[in-house]
């Protein structure tokens, strides 16, 4: 464009401003994962790419061996890839040191497992504290934040007890608002529902549908089709390459979330 035609536009006032730069909660270009199996290469990622948004909700999908679950362990920082780079915020972990990347787990991503992973001996406020106890960041302000994430997921009347004395659904709450106590760059949830009945299911993630519309990034790997359409995008993996990354309209959402209360109507009404 010439330098003309540039000073000709200046004052125009038709010509819309330039819109704000997308932030990224994570960017993976050509992301590659090879193991060594005694005289085998795995090659479980080939060359994958694609982007998350701050505030996006994407669901990672594919059949087993497609590569989902190394992409999980990179995305979690607990492993790092054999090329490619995967970007969190301003970093790379291919990068990183073993101690940098324990550091990026405990203080910037924040983890819903399908176990829960509670510790048993804890109550729930401070089992909502563990990652900060690592961190040496206990404190009354941080206790009162994690009042406040036990109050979110509805859990105000439950701080003193013992996840021996919740149920499956409670003690996934209790593992959403420890995920939330560092402000996380996304949450990375692993098959966050699985252990989970119809009702309960629906509950959990009528939370991450909140936590998002609040503007929390959300990453979630799931098998089943119908947790996924709660997502804005699916992107399916298959035999280590990304197979297709698809946009989930409103409408679609709201489709299934009117067929999931349904069927817990219909499941709460044979009880």
């Amino acid at each position: 464009m010439s330098v003309s035609k540039v000073r000709g536009t200046e004052n125009r006032s038709d010509i819309p401003a330039p819109s704000a730069p997308v932030r990224l909660a994570t960017s993976i270009r050509n992301l590659t994962k090879e193991y060594v199996l005694k005289s085998e290469t795995v090659r479980a990622l080939r060359g994958v790419s694609f982007d998350v948004p701050e505030g996006d909700y994407v669901a990672i999908m594919g059949p087993s061996g497609s590569g989902k679950s190394t992409l999980l362990n990179l995305l979690g920082c607990l492993d790092k890839p054999t090329s490619g780079s995967l970007m969190l915020g301003d970093d790379d972990i291919a990068s990183m040191t073993d101690d940098q990347l324990a550091d990026i787990r405990s203080q910037r991503i924040g983890f819903v497992f399908q176990s829960y992973n509670l510790i048993q001996q804890l109550s729930v406020l401070e089992n909502i504290q563990v990652p900060l106890y690592y961190q040496g960041r206990l404190g009354p302000k941080e206790r009162e934040r994690a009042v406040a994430l036990a109050t979110e997921v509805g859990l105000k009347d439950r701080l003193g007890h013992r996840p021996s004395q919740l149920s499956g659904g409670q003690q996934q709450r209790v593992a959403i608002a420890r995920s939330l106590i560092n402000d996380p760059f996304f949450v990375l949830a692993d098959e966050a529902t699985g252990n989970l009945d119809s009702v309960t299911t629906d509950e959990i993630l009528a939370i991450f549908d909140r936590l998002n519309s609040e503007g929390r990034t959300i990453i979630m790997v799931t098998h089943e089709d119908d947790v996924a359409m709660r997502a804005k995008r699916i992107v399916r993996l298959k035999d280590g390459l990304l197979h297709t990354d698809e946009v989930v309209t409103e409408q679609e959402r709201n489709e299934m979330r009117e067929k999931q209360a349904a069927a817990v109507a219909e499941f709460l009404a044979r009880e």
